[in-house]
């Protein structure tokens, strides 16, 4: 991914402080603007990755960049007994609290604040690792993806959701029209962030997909890689294993 697409072209930090600077601006009305933007679709794609988890039977998950805590909350309808929710944002992270306690879910998920390409824990301490359209935020891709092959236990599964671009007409052009235009007049008109949504939008078009990513994760050391483009290819689920 081109290094050059950060949040704040004028601002001297890192990709990884100004992605935290503007998701702690933005977590306020991140989940009502983030449903507006996908048209709702993104709930359907996060329980297609809660079946494919399930189905492994893990007892600890871990979701980095979780957020606002939706894909964690949702992890909560497996058997599994604890689910780790990791984020850089401590914006995001308390809107997440506040949606964890308001569900008296306290005792199954803990929400903390973390670096993805730094991750506090031991090797082989997660039976399942998810990401929902945050790894396309990491500043360093494959340090990131080191870190959680590292703390994933061996035969553990591997989920990430993230944005693609559909590859067919006219879905493909429809798509580059949404993200150019309508999705950040959406960001400009909702969000007292208007270069934020231009990031997610800009991004989301230059994240590697399909293939690209796949071999990504072999070279770092996952097994069993597979991926699963959703919605006419505007997003893609990803699977591997350690």
């Amino acid at each position: 991914m081109d290094k050059n697409i950060i949040p704040y072209k004028d601002s001297e930090l890192g990709k990884k402080q100004q992605v935290e600077q503007m998701f702690d601006t933005i977590s306020g009305n991140y989940d009502n603007l983030n449903r507006m933007i996908s048209l709702g679709t993104d709930q359907g794609w996060r329980k297609k990755v809660l079946k494919m988890v399930s189905a492994t039977n893990p007892t600890n998950i871990l979701d980095i960049a979780t957020g606002t805590g939706d894909l964690a909350i949702l992890l909560s309808k497996s058997n599994a007994q604890k689910i780790t929710g990791l984020d850089l944002s401590a914006g995001m992270l308390e809107v997440g609290k506040q949606k964890v306690k308001a569900l008296h879910l306290d005792q199954k998920i803990e929400m903390i604040q973390g670096d993805s390409e730094n991750l506090p824990f031991g090797d082989n301490t997660f039976d399942a690792i998810t990401v929902g359209f945050g790894i396309r935020n990491f500043e360093n891709l494959e340090k990131g993806l080191t870190e959680i092959l590292r703390v994933l236990k061996p035969n553990g599964i591997f989920v990430i959701l993230e944005t693609s671009v559909p590859r067919k007409f006219p879905f493909k052009q429809g798509y580059f029209f949404y993200t150019q235009n309508i999705m950040p007049f959406m960001g400009k008109m909702f969000s007292k962030d208007q270069k934020a949504y231009k990031y997610l939008s800009d991004s989301a078009k230059n994240f590697p997909f399909g293939e690209e990513l796949n071999n990504i994760l072999r070279k770092v050391g996952f097994k069993d890689v597979k991926h699963k483009p959703q919605t006419m290819g505007i997003a893609t689920i990803y699977s591997s294993s350690k």
